[in-house]
């Protein structure tokens, strides 16, 4: 089948999100449960605890980003005990990541408190629903085609057009779960790799944007709506490298950009944020690339530059009390810190600047206490705060640690 069987699509119809009508409202003191306890489940706990909340998070890690600040239960995903243990702690239950078991997320809606439902994750998990949901919500995705053969994606790249984009239907992140088909003698090799796989493989066109945009929008359990300011993003080796904010776009596209995050997050009915990720092409049009429901890489600019950051954001939807002013109080660039520019980021952060340093541009560091500082891997994120996104810029440039992807 194309997109699940009859288990999921049960999940689908009895995994709804919560009802503004039936909605709780979780006070501080309460425990919130996550499932996953990564660097954003952290930050989504260093965040809440601060509003008085305590955090228990379910993860395969012992040691991971988020049992350091918060409670924790190690256990894998799909574990249907630990799960249920994870529910007799807790007054409501969240999630940092798309890819926790939605039959985890589905048996806790019987347990506990679960206002995002499974529904989401049902529907991000899988590229075709996530497309045919956005559509749905009146947004614009690339063209694309389901693929189920080789001889059907050599069929459909030449209705498509070359390049195209294969990609699996689930998993994948960061690059990974998918191959750029730039000639047709690509085709078996592309086909034979990605569908090892085993699941569906969805073909896109490939759209030739001139910048790469984002939106947070959250959603209350109550039903109020909130978004944060566009952030343009560039991308290194398939990972973010950099966002920037204000966006380098026209005031219309901004504009056109939040209004499609709105609609997207009240089109699905979800609880939390939603990360709507866009191409913008050179005509001014915008396609939605993905979704992921949960806080983004792309909104950490929030965590010193908006009033009210995405995590504390995201701790207010799921609890039911009134969601915070996303407004941008300065202008800001985050720029990912990976494995390899920990030591001299550490250095330089540690070093005195100079009092013309200190005036044009503010960094503030975040690690997420990851114990191995692996090439490639996200450890942290710089968000450096300055009068105008050109003189945080020249802050990034002007250490020299991200040379090499400042020239790619």
């Amino acid at each position: 089948m194309s997109a699940g069987g009859g288990k999921q699509d049960a999940l689908a119809r009895n995994g709804a999100a919560v009802k503004p009508d039936s909605a709780r409202t979780i006070g501080p003191g309460a425990t919130v449960g996550i499932l996953g306890g990564g660097q954003l489940g952290r930050m989504m706990a260093l965040a809440g605890s601060a509003m008085g909340y305590r955090f228990v998070a379910m993860d395969p890690a012992a040691d991971g980003p988020a049992a350091q600040v918060g409670g924790s239960i190690e256990a894998a995903y799909d574990d249907r005990d630990a799960a249920s243990r994870l529910a007799g702690r807790c007054d409501v239950i969240t999630y940092e990541f798309e890819n926790v078991d939605a039959d985890v997320a589905a048996m806790l809606m019987e347990q506990s408190y679960v206002p995002q439902g499974s529904d989401l994750l049902y529907t991000t998990q899988h590229r075709l629903r996530e497309k045919r949901a956005v559509e749905a919500a009146g947004a614009k995705v690339a063209p694309y085609a389901e693929i189920r053969s080789e001889q059907e994606l050599r069929d459909e790249v030449n209705r498509l057009g070359l390049p195209a984009v294969l990609k699996t239907a689930t998993g994948g992140y960061d690059g990974k779960g998918q191959w750029v088909i730039r000639s047709e003698e690509e085709i078996p090799a592309a086909y034979a790799e990605l569908a090892k796989a085993g699941t569906e493989l969805v073909l896109e066109q490939f759209i030739r944007f001139s910048k790469e945009l984002s939106v947070i929008a959250a959603r209350s359990s109550h039903g109020e709506v909130r978004v944060f300011p566009p952030a343009e993003n560039i991308h290194v080796d398939n990972i973010l490298h950099l966002s920037i904010v204000p966006a380098r776009v026209e005031a219309s596209v901004l504009e056109e950009a939040e209004r499609l995050a709105l609609r997207i997050v009240e089109g699905l009915g979800a609880v939390g944020l939603v990360a709507v990720e866009l191409f913008l092409t050179e005509d001014g049009q915008l396609y939605v690339n993905e979704l992921a429901p949960r806080p983004h890489n792309s909104g950490h600019f929030t965590m010193e530059a908006c009033r009210t950051s995405q995590f504390e954001q995201h701790v207010r939807a799921v609890c039911g009390l009134p969601l915070g002013n996303p407004s941008l109080m300065s202008p800001v660039v985050m720029v990912n810190v990976l494995g390899q520019h920990v030591e001299p980021v550490v250095q330089r952060i540690t070093a005195p600047d100079s009092e013309a340093a200190r005036l044009s541009a503010v960094p503030k560091l975040h690690l997420y206490g990851k114990a191995e500082a692996k090439y490639g891997r996200k450890m942290g994120h710089i968000n450096v705060l300055a009068p105008d996104t050109d003189a945080a810029l020249a802050w990034i440039e002007g250490t020299g640690i991200w040379q090499a992807e400042n020239e790619a």
